[in-house]
């Protein structure tokens, strides 16, 4: 058997089963240990999942180790494209004023606003300004900071500054997990910070948020659910999660 078809039994069989082990790997497939070892390294270094003592698990979004924007941007496209369509239904008339938070999400609603919005954008993502400005948006505002080289996200506290002392119709937020307790989180402190004060910059905070990132958690949580009006996702949430945003009286937008 080739490595590919190894590599892809593996997967199938994680998908199935929800773990897997070596042992088990080994004697299915009749190699040695050593060979599923590497087997799942290369697995888990292209995203597909993480290593465990003795065999595997299927990868949290964004895995331990927070990768770069062009690495995310390349997952799940079709449902943050039709979720960056969906969002449209949510903008404020033109004359309006928004927020739109870096992200891969949000950057696919970005992508999906008519040229004819009429509406103040303000953004403290470099790419997604880029794009906005080769679409020749008119009023266009860069939150200023210092540049994350992983997502290409301003932070700091000249955009915190700014936040503080600016009021919008509508926050288009991204987030990297989405738990029914702990809320809106993200690995990294910096940008939680700057999440954190978009939500309380804006009369309406809207969460984009695919449903990969359904259950998950990361480091810092940077919104409770109760700071959140509307949620856009591809899919419609599970169980608890669904609960949740029930009890909070949070809005679930589909395609």
């Amino acid at each position: 058997m080739y490595g590919s078809e190894r590599r892809r039994h593996i997967t199938e069989t994680l998908a199935a089963s929800g773990r897997v082990t070596v042992a088990g790997l080994a004697t299915d497939l009749d190699v040695s240990a050593e060979t599923i070892r590497r087997d799942l390294s290369l697995l888990e270094s292209e995203g597909h999942l993480e290593r465990t003592h003795g065999g595997a698990v299927p990868a949290v979004p964004g895995g331990r180790v927070e990768r770069t924007l062009a690495a995310r941007r390349s997952e799940n496209v079709d449902a943050k494209s039709a979720i960056g369509r969906a969002a449209l239904r949510l903008l404020p008339a033109a004359g309006g004023t928004i927020l739109i938070d870096a992200g891969s999400t949000t950057a696919s609603f970005a992508e999906s606003l008519p040229t004819d919005h009429g509406l103040t954008i303000l953004t403290n993502s470099v790419p997604i300004a880029d794009g906005l400005h080769r679409a020749a948006t008119e009023t266009l505002h860069v939150l200023g900071g210092t540049v994350r080289g992983l997502t290409g996200a301003c932070v700091g506290p000249t955009v915190l500054r700014t936040l503080d002392s600016i009021r919008v119709d509508v926050a288009f937020v991204g987030t990297n997990g989405l738990h029914p307790e702990r809320g809106l989180t993200t690995p990294d402190p910096d940008e939680a910070a700057v999440k954190n004060a978009m939500c309380g910059a804006a009369r309406r905070v809207v969460a984009l948020a695919d449903s990969s990132k359904f259950g998950h958690e990361f480091l810092v949580s940077f919104a409770h659910l109760d700071r959140i009006d509307t949620l856009v996702t591809d899919t419609p949430p599970p169980g608890p999660l669904a609960s949740a945003l029930d009890t909070h009286g949070i809005e679930v937008v589909l395609p």
